[in-house]
């Protein structure tokens, strides 16, 4: 981009401006105290100053509200306030809202255009206002719809498509014919369509089964730095509309991962298993292969799960269990080294009173 083009996209990001009557009609909300003030930008209550709109949506916060220097903030309260509230149902939520006005999207952020060292073959289809950036490598017969960003230092393999408005940071490797869908952000270091982990016993030694099968990645999915997703043996690796996976999670071959899922930090999910829709796997969640993980369950961390688990259910430990009865499990363990104790204190009384009296400590007393 020409200095004075990036100059002028400079002075245009800095005067981005919304009145707080703007906002409260954005994020469907309501003014208490003064109304005509101008927000240029957004920060978190300890940082934000003067012209700039932060949150509270967590209690252990409510001080640091007399004392920030945020023109008004977003909270869901009543009453007297130093400053303007925007009082919404889901302060949260609303200031991610907002957040998104003054962020810089990919068409902002990166030059359109193919980079000069990229290689680029002639077979590739390019959508409109593409971004590839420098020394990154795309196969035959890529398809790159529009308004999709790709960053220095990817790899795109052969037949692969990958849908609009998609952004794929640099060093990711996306392996042949997978398919990415609209929306879809693919974060550093992230390989989609790695061979899945198959071998046949023949002796001693172990024979790669061939993985032939792809990934699939449907709309509005983002898969964390350094996360692996395996292309099936045969079929598919699904990975459905809107879920959210964290940095260095590894999905095996033929998962499917349902619609608006969320996969914490180091998770592992084994080769076949299912997981419905809206499920939740905390940090370090390992699931076994050839299982069912019904809608909306949960696992909490580190849990170990070894068979199916229904709907709606949450459970937690190892082998993972309802989660109520797991805390009972583990708040008992507390008490196993005074219960052994007690139990040591018993087993001497039961030997003395065995022997008969005169031959240990019990007495009759006892």
């Amino acid at each position: 981009m020409a200095t004075k083009e990036a100059d002028q996209l400079q002075r245009t990001r800095r005067s981005i401006s919304y009145s707080l009557d703007e906002l409260a009609r954005i994020v469907g909300g309501e003014i208490i105290g003064e109304r005509d003030i101008t927000i240029t930008g957004v920060a978190g209550i300890k940082e934000a100053r003067k012209g700039e709109l932060t949150f509270l949506a967590n209690p252990k916060y409510e001080s640091y509200l007399a004392r920030t220097k945020a023109s008004a903030v977003i909270a869901n309260r009543d009453g007297e306030s130093p400053r303007p509230i925007l009082k919404v149902e889901n302060p949260y939520l609303a200031f991610l809202k907002v957040v998104s006005l003054f962020a810089e999207g990919p068409l902002e952020r990166y030059p359109r255009g193919i980079h000069g060292t990229a290689i680029v073959p002639e077979s590739v289809t390019v959508g409109r206002d593409v971004s590839i950036g420098a020394y990154t490598v795309i196969g035959e017969n890529v398809v790159i719809a529009d308004e999709t960003t790709i960053l220095p230092l990817a790899c795109v393999c052969d037949d692969v498509k990958i849908g609009s408005g998609c952004l794929i940071y640099p060093q990711v490797t996306i392996r042949e014919r997978c398919e990415i869908g609209n929306n879809v952000i693919v974060h550093a270091g992230a390989v989609i369509g790695s061979d899945g982990f198959g071998y046949a016993k023949e002796g001693s030694t172990h024979q790669k089964i061939p993985q032939i099968g792809i990934v699939r990645i449907e709309d509005d999915v983002e898969i964390g730095a350094n996360t692996t997703v395996d292309r099936a043996t045969t079929g598919v690796t699904l990975i459905r509309k809107g879920s959210k996976i964290d940095n260095l999670v590894q999905i095996a071959h033929n998962v499917t991962v349902g619609e608006n899922s969320v996969l914490a930090a180091q998770v592992g999910v084994s080769g076949s298993t299912e997981l419905g829709s809206n499920v939740v796997l905390a940090g370090q969640a390992g699931l076994v292969g050839h299982i069912t993980i019904g809608d909306g369950a949960m696992v909490g961390a580190q849990g170990g799960v070894t068979k199916s688990i229904p709907p709606m259910t949450r459970v937690s430990g190892y082998p993972a269990r309802e989660h109520t009865f797991s805390r009972k499990i583990y708040a008992a363990s507390t008490r196993l080294p005074e219960l052994l104790r007690e139990f040591k204190k018993l087993q001497e009384r039961v030997e003395a009173l065995e022997k008969g009296p005169g031959s240990g400590s019990a007495t009759e007393d006892d």
